[in-house]
């Protein structure tokens, strides 16, 4: 399905005039979705999907490996993996955390017991 898609999609881009201008893969996309062509061509929007996420799922997939280089150290080789994905939550997003009041999650731990 997806050599047949794309043929007809690569006889389609080049007889349209809107797509002539475009300067990338992220114009591509939006155009696509502008003149509801993804729908026509769903294979290979998702194929210009999985081009435009993947540099963004690699990098983060290799910070999240990173992080638990430095988060397990051997004094915490031994702990759990709900605990240490806690941990990896709050060292990868510490800049959401960082702007968490620390007397908010006392009174709410507090207030738990």
């Amino acid at each position: 399905m997806l050599d047949n898609q794309l043929e007809t999609y690569i006889i389609d881009m080049r007889r349209s005039v809107e797509f002539t201008s475009l300067k990338g893969i992220s114009d591509l996309s939006e155009k696509l979705v502008e003149t509801t062509r993804h729908i026509v061509y769903p294979l290979v929007y998702l194929l210009l999907k999985l081009a435009l996420i993947l540099p963004v799922a690699t990098a983060t997939v290799e910070r999240s490996f990173s992080a638990m280089k430095i988060v397990k150290t051997r004094l915490r080789n031994r702990m759990g993996d709900e605990w240490l994905n806690n941990c990896l939550v709050i060292y990868l997003e510490r800049d959401v955390f960082n702007n968490v009041d620390n007397e908010l999650i006392l009174q709410r731990f507090q207030n738990m017991g």
